[in-house]
């Protein structure tokens, strides 16, 4: 099959009758840029995520299109007004929420384990405030170490070393 021949539509429908889906949503805080939510919307897309929870606003599927690669079709966004609101749905739900956080009762990435028992949702923060509060105290938090000069990494990229982190231990345990 020559991929020059098929739409990037056509090649995203013909792999998705073998891609893998995983236990796994993400949760992201209204971004200052839709560029992130648009990169969180392919790296679901890529790992598996079938959902993404909004707390806050969505912007228009046009805006998301061509900064997803045309994956926002393929995962399922749902918004929520508040920090409340996405808590009383996971807590319904049963979602095992982890967070993505620099602070100092949260557990470094590389000694963390994923638990598979339930369905999880990764929580990564807003650009400048990070994850609310309430969110943090129904979460298991982790930050991702950063050995060099820089601080903290961009929300999509912190996003998307935890789905790797996670979809690599799902893996590992089959």
């Amino acid at each position: 099959m020559n991929l020059r021949t098929e739409t990037r539509k056509q090649r995203y429908d013909n792999k998705k009758r073998i891609a893998k889906n995983y236990p796994i949503s993400l949760c992201c805080i209204n971004f200052m840029h839709d560029g992130n939510l648009g990169y969180l919307i392919r790296s679901a897309a890529c790992f598996g995520v079938d959902n993404i929870y909004v707390i806050g606003s969505v912007p228009d599927r046009k805006i998301l299109n061509p900064l997803s690669g045309s994956l926002v079709d393929y995962v399922k966004i749902t918004s929520f007004r508040n920090p409340s609101e996405f808590i009383n749905h996971t807590n319904a739900d049963k979602i095992r929420l982890v967070s993505a956080e620099i602070h100092e009762c949260s557990e470094s990435i590389f000694s963390y384990h994923f638990t598979f028992d339930k369905h999880m949702c990764l929580v990564v923060g807003h650009e400048e405030s990070g994850i609310p509060v309430e969110i943090l105290r129904n979460s298991e938090v982790v930050n991702i170490p950063m050995p060099g000069v820089g601080y903290c990494l961009n929300t999509s990229q912190a996003a998307n070393i935890l789905l790797y982190e996670a979809v690599k231990q799902f893996e590992g345990r089959l």
